[in-house]
């Protein structure tokens, strides 16, 4: 199974009664609880734990995919950081970016856009529905999941057309949503998924936890051969005698 950091801000949970009460020991800690019980090997990492923020070289290096919730410090994120994860993102680590991590810095300077959308808090249900339900995030899902209680989101979503759109979402209040978009980025695979605000129980779900613990694992890095880059030496014979170069 997958090596998994599981970031959050940790900053609601200590600072707003009603997200205390509903997560005491911080989102990161159910997320790891719904990633542990699909049998991956979870750690976590918040943005108060040093100057790294919880996220060295030595976390990187040994984490095959990042998940990443933040919504009230995103600028606070050291830029040296960001840098550091999009690099691991671009050779290969998995990269899960949840709900209102499309504002972070890792997701923005990913997508290249600046991630903005429509947004409500009215405690709203959430339909979302599965829209490739052959694909591996959707496994073992009905043809829609049902939340209670969600922050809206709508259209227009300022990111780039996913490769693939798992999830699209539907809002009483007449607004739809691509909420679950997946994304390549060097040899690294992005997922964002939109679920998630810290008033609600959302990360409580059954359906939203198997969504986390099928993300991780299709973000996973795989087996197959690396890329190689620079000058390459033929692999037939040619005849390589013409020197007309500028290098």
């Amino acid at each position: 199974m997958a090596r998994v950091t599981v970031w959050n801000e940790y900053r609601h949970e200590r600072e707003r009664d009603v997200v205390a009460d509903l997560y005491p020991n911080g989102i990161h800690a159910e997320i790891a609880g719904a990633l542990e019980e699909g049998g991956h090997d979870v750690g976590t990492a918040t943005l108060d734990e040093g100057p790294d923020h919880g996220l060295t070289e030595a976390v990187l290096d040994e984490t095959d995919v990042l998940t990443w919730w933040g919504h009230a410090a995103h600028d606070e994120v050291r830029d040296v950081v960001v840098e550091r994860v999009r690099e691991r993102v671009l050779d290969g680590m998995g990269l899960v970016v949840l709900h209102s991590g499309h504002y972070s810095k890792i997701f923005k300077r990913l997508m290249g856009t600046n991630c903005s959308l429509k947004w409500r808090e009215a405690a709203e249900t959430e339909r979302l529905w599965v829209v490739e339900p052959g694909h591996p995030i959707a496994d073992g899902l009905g043809e829609y999941v049902e939340i209670e209680e969600a922050e809206m989101y709508g259209e227009r979503f300022d990111v780039p057309a996913p490769d693939t759109l798992v999830f699209n979402s539907w809002f009483p209040g007449g607004e739809v949503f691509r909420s679950g978009c997946c994304y390549r980025r060097g040899t690294g695979k992005v997922f964002y998924f939109r679920p998630g605000h810290e008033a609600y129980p959302v990360y409580y779900n059954d359906d939203v936890r198997r969504i986390l613990r099928n993300a991780v694992e299709w973000a996973t890095p795989g087996d197959g051969p690396g890329p190689e880059f620079g000058n390459a030496d033929p692999i037939e014979d040619i005849d390589t005698s013409d020197d007309r170069t500028v290098h």
